[in-house]
């Protein structure tokens, strides 16, 4: 089964979800998704080779994939921790994202379901104290599905391919600059903010989804509006993930281009999911700037040449 490349058009707040399983003791069948976008391939079992010094114990080895790339793949159910069942035939999901293969073995998977975002609702407390892998929950024909959070899976085998940042050497401005970041995940909501503000460039006021990020922009706008002054007076950019559950960031970016008052505002996508074969959908939908999940340093570099542009 290899990816269906169904079209969505972008800025549209939909999805394709790749809907799989894992099967535990005690007949629990526990239900996941991914995006389609992040999944190359879906295929049968392959010879393993154990690689030496692996850093994680889900980590059970790599295959060799087309073009004899080798590929490291991970035990889903060893990673959140669930007694697995015995299965003759699971299934391994070959995914790329962050510009990295990686591949998952799952008891199986179902099928490819068509969603919109608002469809996928933030996991509460008690989720996220079961695993601060989920960064969504669906239903799913009357099932409940945990939407994973890939990117930090892989960070967690291996810290190389975790968001890393240098500050840039030439990164300097005598002003400080408010950035409106939005990302579902915690972890790269507090290393981001963290890393940006130590630059000592930027201020950073974030929001969990393209909700609630819309939400904060109205209320500039409105502020904006009563005041008589640009909104480019009391936030200078947005920096926003792709995937996130109620509004996506592709969406996210495409109403505030479509504003006459928000229009204004430089917006920067900064996803797993920005690769060389989906920038079209970012520059569909008005994007001035694109980074996959990685590149933070390049990011902030490019904010400040954005902020600057505009004045």
């Amino acid at each position: 089964m290899s990816q269906t490349n169904i079209l969505l058009e972008s800025g549209t707040n939909e999805l394709e979800l790749v809907e799989f399983y894992i099967d535990e003791e005690d007949n629990y069948r526990g239900h996941y998704g991914v995006n389609v976008s992040k999944v190359v391939e879906i295929i049968r079992t392959q010879p393993i080779t154990v690689m030496p010094n692996m850093r994680h114990e889900s980590v059970l080895g790599a295959f060799q994939y087309r073009n004899g790339r080798i590929v490291p793949l991970i035990d889903l159910a060893k990673y959140l921790k669930k007694p697995s069942a015995e299965n003759k035939e699971p299934k391994i999901i070959v995914t790329e994202f962050n510009n990295v293969l990686t591949a998952f073995l799952v008891s199986g998977v179902n099928r490819i379901h068509r969603l919109s975002w608002e469809q996928v609702e933030p996991p509460g407390a008690f989720i996220q104290n079961m695993s601060n892998a989920i960064t969504g929950v669906v239903k799913l024909e009357g099932r409940t599905a945990f939407v994973l959070d890939m990117e930090k899976i892989v960070g967690d085998m291996d810290e190389g391919l975790s968001i890393s940042y240098s500050h840039p050497e030439n990164l300097q401005s005598e002003n400080v600059y408010t950035i409106l970041h939005a990302d579902d995940s915690q972890s790269v909501r507090g290393l981001v903010k963290h890393l940006m503000e130590e630059s000592k460039v930027f201020s950073v006021v974030q929001a969990t989804n393209g909700s609630e990020a819309w939400d904060y922009l109205l209320g500039l706008k409105k502020r904006s509006v009563a005041e008589g002054m640009p909104i480019t007076s009391y936030l200078q950019g947005v920096i926003t993930d792709i995937e996130m559950p109620s509004v996506d960031g592709l969406t996210l970016c495409r109403w505030i281009k479509e504003d006459h008052v928000l229009k204004a505002l430089p917006v920067a996508l900064f996803s797993s999911l920005v690769t060389n074969t989906l920038l079209h959908k970012g520059e569909s939908v008005g994007a001035d700037a694109q980074f996959s999940k990685p590149e933070l340093s390049q990011l902030s570099q490019r904010m400040v040449e954005l902020i600057k542009e505009l004045k």
